[in-house]
């Protein structure tokens, strides 16, 4: 069945929303009719994601704000409420990431993505509460390594764990507000910055990763802007607390090998 999604006279708020899937999540709303807010670290990729997401006709808003910082982002509350009212859609996708062996992430490196994917979902959350429209609809990006230990990423692991925790507790106490707070969980989505960067150096093009997805593709961006349009409309009323992947099925396969080398060396007295 072919949902058409319908988000005219509503306001969503993207951070992180200048690039990449939160980019297309954006741009998805803004074709549906709602009006939209950007913010991210570059003046330079608000004033791109501004230019693109207003080619929909809609009202659109781009702001500068770091999520490390609580100022920062109440800023951004405040200038969407002055001019458009309460939010009824809000996503938190600010993130960051690099490849590192923990004995070789300084204190400050794991500090870093701390700060940014899991401090800053706090203050996104946090500071966006007291604009939140009854009945809003608030999304997390998270990701696998949430849930699957994946080597070079104990910051990321770490960090995401939080998210998913985080976006579990929130949806326990907004609820009586009317609030739902779930989480996406994107697996290799292909043309994005994280995909490229996280594909093994022989392996530029991650032709070996996408033999571990169960469809047998790499996802695309508007896959998972339409999961994020699913979460935030009506259809999904009474879904709250939820971390929901968008891999295609890849993260089982990780868990089934992780069982596999367990089972090894188990049966190797390791």
């Amino acid at each position: 069945m072919d949902i058409q999604f319908d988000f005219s006279g509503r306001t969503a708020v993207v951070f992180g929303g200048t690039t990449g899937i939160n980019l297309a999540v954006a741009e998805a709303f803004a074709a549906r009719g709602a009006r939209v807010a950007v913010a991210s670290r570059k003046q330079a990729n608000v004033d791109a994601a501004v230019k693109q997401l207003g080619a929909h006709g809609g009202p659109v808003r781009g702001f500068v704000a770091d999520v490390r910082d609580m100022e920062s982002v109440a800023a951004v509350f405040d200038g969407v409420r002055s001019q458009w009212g309460a939010v009824d859609v809000l996503v938190s996708g600010a993130a960051g990431n690099f490849l590192a062996e923990a004995h070789d992430l300084s204190s400050n490196g794991f500090k870093v993505v701390v700060d940014i994917d899991l401090n800053g979902t706090f203050h996104v959350m946090r500071a966006g509460l007291e604009h939140l429209a009854p009945g809003a609809s608030v999304i997390n990006v998270t990701a696998p390594q949430a849930w699957i230990p994946v080597r070079y990423q104990a910051h990321v692991c770490a960090a995401k764990a939080g998210v998913d925790q985080l976006t579990r507790v929130l949806a326990l106490e907004w609820g009586g507000r009317g609030i739902r707070v779930n989480a996406i969980a994107p697996g290799p989505i292909a043309g994005t910055e994280g995909l490229s960067r996280l594909s093994p150096g022989d392996d530029p093009n991650g032709d070996r990763s996408v033999k571990s997805v169960p469809l047998g593709r790499f996802g695309t961006r508007e896959e998972v802007a339409d999961l994020a349009m699913f979460l935030s409309s009506s259809a999904a009323c009474y879904i709250s607390g939820a971390v929901i992947p968008c891999d295609g099925g890849g993260s089982m396969e990780s868990v089934r090998a992780i069982e596999e080398a367990g089972r090894f060396l188990a049966s190797a007295g390791r």
